[in-house]
């Protein structure tokens, strides 16, 4: 780090002395025979020594977030629109909501978010979905938040993706490839290649109503949505035995592979406490995702944060929760958490390194939910999201829970 600073204050003194004419030791190019190219290109050779571990293996780092949720629902105009307000409040600038996060996104290698809802102008609605009572969509143009903050990736296959049926989700798609945001679905893996060095596959599995054989019913043709799955998946009895075919599929191309699943149950104000548990059916498609080569499992729609287990060496994290959610103006749990992990990256060879976790709360205010995450710095506010986590792995007893949660890397 003190290179780094040493060198960046020659760097400004070349500067400076360039545009201000005055005296100092590098006033005279001949005579120090100073590069300020060469100079910069050792600043970031540094940075990308910060990056290494001991023996020279790159360290890959990983971010993954709970539910990514903007804009509004466009048959109400600005009457349940939460986003829009906060988007005025901030002069039209949609970067608002990554200021306390960006730095963060833009550290690491691979940034994945579960994109929750549409980027298209169309407001057309399916008919399984004029009854309910929450959709989403934001003009496609702002899908510039994510490449510009630091966001490489999003999972795109869950319950608010098909809100404005095919027109909406083929515009979200279009959207998402002009921006180079990568995006993943039961039948497309997204790639996203790692300094030329190995690609790392991505996968993502709406399973709401889908376990056993209930995603047969999502095919083309049965008069549900436009949804579809492509023949492969549709050839397996189960829906179980499809998702784990293409994870092992991918696996047999990719040294990496992140799958994300979109599942479990949200609270209620009957069962409140139900959104912190993984189901049976998360747990158990959970490890036989790790069992088929899945190496990182991220889970996500019950908007609560869920134990996290270490299964066969690889992480499940069952809901990282919401990460920025225009779905609820002040919801009864606003703690979340940005899960972060390391790889070593050698000849060739992948290998976990460590992980730490971010608490974050998903307004920067308490009073009401303004849209902006705010990492959390030492306190009793921190303290008490890691004492929740700990609560639920307690109550639900799994086998393969993670007890120990590191808030820096090793």
């Amino acid at each position: 780090m003190l290179r780094r600073i040493v060198l960046f204050l020659a760097v400004f003194s070349v500067f400076a002395c360039s545009v201000f004419a005055a005296p100092c030791a590098f006033a005279e190019a001949e005579e120090q025979d100073v590069d300020i190219a060469e100079l910069i290109k050792i600043v970031e050779e540094e940075k990308v020594k910060e990056k290494k571990d001991s023996d020279g293996a790159y360290l890959l780092t990983v971010t993954c977030t709970g539910d990514f949720t903007i804009g509004g629902d466009n048959r109400y105009g600005s009457k349940k629109d939460l986003f829009t307000p906060e988007l005025e409040a901030h002069d039209g600038d949609i970067n608002f909501i990554m200021q306390n996060v960006r730095d963060i996104f833009t550290d690491d290698d691979l940034t994945i978010v579960n994109f929750e809802g549409t980027l298209t102008d169309t407001k057309y609605v399916p008919k399984d979905k004029k009854e309910n009572e929450f959709l989403f969509n934001i003009t496609p143009s702002a899908v510039s938040v994510l490449p510009d903050n630091g966001v490489e990736a999003v999972s795109l296959d869950n319950n608010h993706v098909w809100d404005h049926g095919l027109e909406g989700y083929n515009d979200t798609k279009m959207a998402l490839e002009n921006a180079g945001v990568i995006y993943s679905t039961p039948s497309e893996i997204g790639v996203f290649d790692y300094k030329g060095i190995l690609k790392i596959a991505m996968l993502s599995f709406n399973c709401i109503d889908r376990y056993g054989t209930g995603f047969k019913k999502y095919s083309e043709g049965n008069g549900k949505h436009e949804e579809t799955y492509p023949a492969d998946f549709l050839s397996y009895d189960t829906f179980e035995e499809a998702v784990c075919a293409s994870i092992s599929e991918a696996k047999a191309s990719f040294p990496l592979v992140i799958v994300s699943f979109h599942w479990g149950r949200e609270p209620t104000k009957a069962n409140p406490i139900q959104g912190y548990i993984p189901t049976d059916n998360q747990i158990r498609l959970g490890r036989m995702a790790v069992d088929a080569g899945a190496d990182l499992v991220i889970g996500n729609h019950s908007h609560r944060l869920q134990p996290v287990e270490f299964y066969k060496d690889k992480f499940i994290c069952y809901s990282l929760g919401n990460f920025c959610f225009a779905g609820h103006k002040k919801p009864d749990d606003m703690t979340s958490m940005l899960f972060q992990v390391r790889y070593r990256v050698k000849n060739g060879e992948i290998s976990y390194k460590d992980f730490r976790i971010i608490p974050i709360r998903i307004s920067s205010i308490t009073e009401r939910n303004n849209l902006i995450p705010y990492p959390f710095e030492d306190g009793y506010t921190r303290d008490s999201i890691l004492n929740v986590i700990k609560e639920n792995i307690n109550r639900n007893k799994l086998q393969y829970a993670v007890t120990d949660f590191p808030l820096e890397f090793q």
